[in-house]
């Protein structure tokens, strides 16, 4: 079975190159991004300007291939591709919750992110916290490392996948 998706927009970001970025939006604190929405899919940012967090659907559109075990960034390794966020999947399909600044006609100004320039957009949820901040009581292998994430960035360990 296949599926296909309209891309809805394009997320631009600092990050031209998969090496050197953050690796999460918590590591990407204050970094600034923009969204261009298709100009006919305005009339659905109605309301969207109320909420402080929006999540992001994208396309990885530099991944190829994927493998089964990986070394993820914060570790030296391996571990089930699905135990990871490593960016290639068998569906090279990416999430981030970003923070919305502002929205100006189909320019959507967001800071936070951690993806590569001109990432293809597939959708925006709003990020409600009542819903989406869930206690996690256990984080699997990066319980311990979460304090890593700061300083930790991207490097070419996926090759041409971010």
């Amino acid at each position: 079975m296949s599926f296909y998706f309209e891309l809805i927009g394009t997320i631009y970001t600092p990050f031209l190159s998969e090496e050197n970025m953050p690796i999460q939006p918590a590591a990407a604190t204050k970094v600034e991004g923009k969204i261009i929405i298709r100009e006919d899919l305005v009339p659905a940012l109605s309301d969207l300007d109320g909420f402080s967090h929006i999540i992001l659907i994208y396309y990885f559109h530099k991944s190829k291939g994927f493998d089964h075990q990986v070394v993820p960034f914060l570790d030296t390794v391996s571990h089930g591709l699905f135990a990871t966020r490593a960016p290639r999947r068998p569906n090279a399909i990416g999430l981030s919750v970003v923070r919305l600044v502002r929205i100006e006609g189909n320019v959507l100004f967001v800071e936070n992110v951690d993806m590569l320039n001109e990432t293809p957009l597939l959708d925006i949820k709003p990020y409600v916290s009542a819903f989406d901040n869930i206690h996690a009581e256990k984080c699997g292998w990066l319980d311990k490392k979460s304090e890593e994430l700061k300083s930790a960035k991207s490097d070419k360990r996926f090759g041409g996948s971010v």
